[in-house]
């Protein structure tokens, strides 16, 4: 599995350039991933330069691990999913990093590994969790939920339009155990599309975050990222769908925000002081060089604050 485990990093040179990797520098890759945005700014901060990465994937930490072997001990890696990452920096030595930073979603590899679920190319069995501490698969959902949670689910993480019609259809037809009979279902309940992504894309979207609680995971770990960040840190987000770019666009905006008073207070009293300066007032998205080598990048978008002093 750690050969299958290649990844090309998406946004890498704007990503690096952002960070600022620097020797004697502490960084935290929340997403660690096969290793790619890691390996590169563990070369960039030699000698002394040393990283935290963080996955719930124990493939991709096996396969990180490899990769990352050259540098010894200026490596740590936890498994684990970024929500704790605040609690994992301080047991590692990594409170006050200078760069945390996430490249979020499923990577290659695991949508190509079919038994993982993520995908309808292959049949399969409908499983779809990022790493074993998510319980619930993707099984367990679609068959034991109720038809108005099921189209919360599909409407709510997948903007899917026709939910109601899927979520009714799944349960007349349960149980259902495979990715194919799941997208073969979705084909048959919604109406044909000039669209150029397969009808079962956003279903199949809707239940890996619900799987993985991939959105509240999220919005409970950037205010961690900017605790462990030390005056002046990046923090650095890379989305590929508008749920995940919206949550960091709002978080960032709200963090750069100074006094909430209302207009009508002469004298501040709420005391809220800006954690964050915005980096980035537009996304960074990949050249079309990038795109034309990597497609995953087509939806990709780069998100970059600095850290405040506290």
């Amino acid at each position: 599995m750690t050969l299958q485990f290649a990844h090309t990093p998406v946004l890498l040179p704007e990503t690096l350039e952002a960070l600022q990797p620097h020797p004697s520098g502490r960084y935290i890759d929340a997403t660690l991933g096969g290793g790619g945005h890691a390996e590169s700014v563990l070369d960039m901060s030699s000698p002394t330069g040393r990283l935290l990465g963080i996955d719930a994937d124990p493939q991709a930490l096996e396969a990180a691990s490899a990769r990352l072997a050259r540098f010894g001990d200026r490596v740590v890696v936890a498994e684990a999913y970024f929500d704790v990452l605040e609690a994992l920096a301080q047991d590692a030595g990594f409170a006050g990093a200078d760069a945390v930073f996430f490249d979020l979603g499923v990577s290659s590899p695991q949508l190509d590994t079919p038994e993982r679920g993520f995908s309808f190319q292959s049949d399969a069995p409908l499983d779809m969790r990022m790493g074993p501490g998510a319980g619930t698969t993707a099984a367990d959902l679609v068959n034991d939920l109720p038809a108005n949670e099921l189209q919360r689910i599909f409407r709510e993480y997948g903007e899917e339009r026709y939910a109601g019609r899927i979520a009714n259809a799944i349960v007349r037809r349960r149980p259902i155990a495979s990715t194919r009979e799941l997208a073969d279902l979705v084909v048959h309940a919604t109406p044909r599309s000039r669209e150029r992504i397969h009808p079962a894309t956003r279903v199949f979207q809707a239940l890996r975050i619900a799987v993985n609680d991939e959105l509240v995971r999220l919005g409970q770990a950037l205010p961690q990222a900017v605790h462990v960040a030390c005056t002046g840190g990046r923090i650095a987000v890379i989305t590929f769908h508008s749920l995940e770019d919206r949550i960091v666009k709002r978080f960032f905006r709200q963090e750069a925000r100074g006094c909430i008073c209302p207009p009508t207070v002469p004298v501040c009293v709420c005391g809220r002081v800006p954690t964050l300066r915005t980096l980035t007032p537009r996304p960074i998205t990949a050249s079309s060089a990038e795109i034309a080598a990597n497609p995953r990048a087509r939806s990709a978008k780069l998100r970059v604050a600095e850290r405040l002093s506290s």
